[in-house]
């Protein structure tokens, strides 16, 4: 059962060809900036509306609770 490394799909068949340069791995300051402000304003919509979900949320849960028990 053993395989040619040639059968191996995961081994590249032959080498990239491209005209840029490789580049160096480097950060994003700008990518940076615009990832922590799209966080910052998910949170300022989400936080006002935890306490609602979380009232909700316990109330489905009594509601569940009392009608299971009047089944019973």
């Amino acid at each position: 059962m053993s395989q040619d490394e040639s059968d191996d799909p995961s081994l590249p068949r032959k080498a990239l060809r491209t005209v840029t340069p490789p580049s160096q791995g480097h950060r994003d300051t700008e990518m940076d900036v615009i990832g922590w402000s799209i966080l910052v304003g998910l949170l300022i919509v989400a936080l006002p509306l935890l306490p609602v979900l979380v009232i909700v949320w316990v109330l489905t849960r009594l509601f569940d609770r009392g009608a299971d028990r009047a089944t019973d």
